[in-house]
């Protein structure tokens, strides 16, 4: 199914991308950034990496479409995450007030692959 193979290779972008930032924050950023700043940082990652294994299982949910979570996850985390990142090398607070808005998207996501999971067909 060309859904579940997106969302592998979704979770696999974010995965791979995820351990990249995390390996730039914690050598490149470590000297330049004020530690709450750095903590931020490592928020956005943390945040990636678990949304990131959660798709990779979704890609191996076969029989059901999870196109619909799998965006809003994603979505989700590019928009909290990604504020993060920025607001963490810019300093740039007002971003703080974007954030919660990835971080409800996915939690909507999740909440809507349990509702599909529940209603899905029993094997």
């Amino acid at each position: 199914m060309q859904s579940t193979r997106m969302l592998r290779l979704s979770g696999a972008l974010l995965a791979f991308t995820g351990i990249t930032l995390g390996a730039f924050g914690a050598h490149a950023l470590r000297s330049i950034l004020a530690p709450p700043l750095l903590e931020v940082w490592h928020t956005g990652v943390e945040y990636q990496l678990w949304n990131a294994m959660g798709l990779l299982g979704l890609g191996g949910w076969n029989g059901v479409d999870m196109r619909g979570p799998g965006r809003l996850i994603g979505a989700g985390v590019l928009v909290f995450s990604g504020s993060l990142y920025v607001l963490a090398l810019t300093g740039a607070h007002w971003l703080g007030a974007v954030t919660p808005l990835g971080g409800l998207a996915m939690l909507a996501g999740w909440v809507w692959v349990g509702w599909k999971g529940v209603r899905a067909p029993s094997e």
